[in-house]
């Protein structure tokens, strides 16, 4: 193979086909909308859910019981094992997890899990802790504060 040969790849994007722009374009004059009728006009996008007709899904299926999803508790959850990166004496908590990016920033629990090993002494502050992760804490000389 000589430099001669290689051939430029382009961006990878595709271009947006431009409609209504003649007859060479291949989507003038009607603009892929067909003749009459109701997508022909503009301001037609459909309304969410409408299947053509058809009986739409959230009509077609039951519904029944009770989601919590409201009302449910989520935790950002980080393990014992990345918490080694902090300095030995160091306190630990929910906003230097956010600064040294373990955790989200929009985050507003935490949980610490007991997976990997820690191998400074750390004052952790968390909203919960598993039993594996207080007990590997306090081992490595550490202290688990609870909020």
């Amino acid at each position: 193979m000589d430099l001669k040969q290689i051939k430029d790849r382009g961006s990878g994007r595709k271009k947006k086909m431009r409609v209504g722009r003649g007859p060479g374009s291949g989507k003038g004059k009607t603009s892929g909308r067909g003749q009459k009728g109701y997508g022909s006009r503009s301001g037609t996008g459909g309304k969410m859910g409408f299947e053509g007709g058809q009986m739409p899904a959230y009509r077609r299926l039951p519904k029944r019981g009770f989601t919590n999803s409201p009302f449910q508790v989520v935790y950002s959850i980080v393990n014992v094992g990345n918490l080694k990166d902090f300095g030995s004496g160091e306190t630990v908590d929910l906003e230097g997890m956010k600064a040294k990016g373990l955790i989200k920033k929009n985050a507003r629990l935490l949980k610490v899990l007991g997976g990997g090993d820690i191998g400074v002494s750390l004052k952790v502050r968390a909203h919960r802790f598993s039993a594996a992760a207080r007990k590997k804490i306090e081992d490595a000389g550490g202290e688990v504060l609870e909020n």
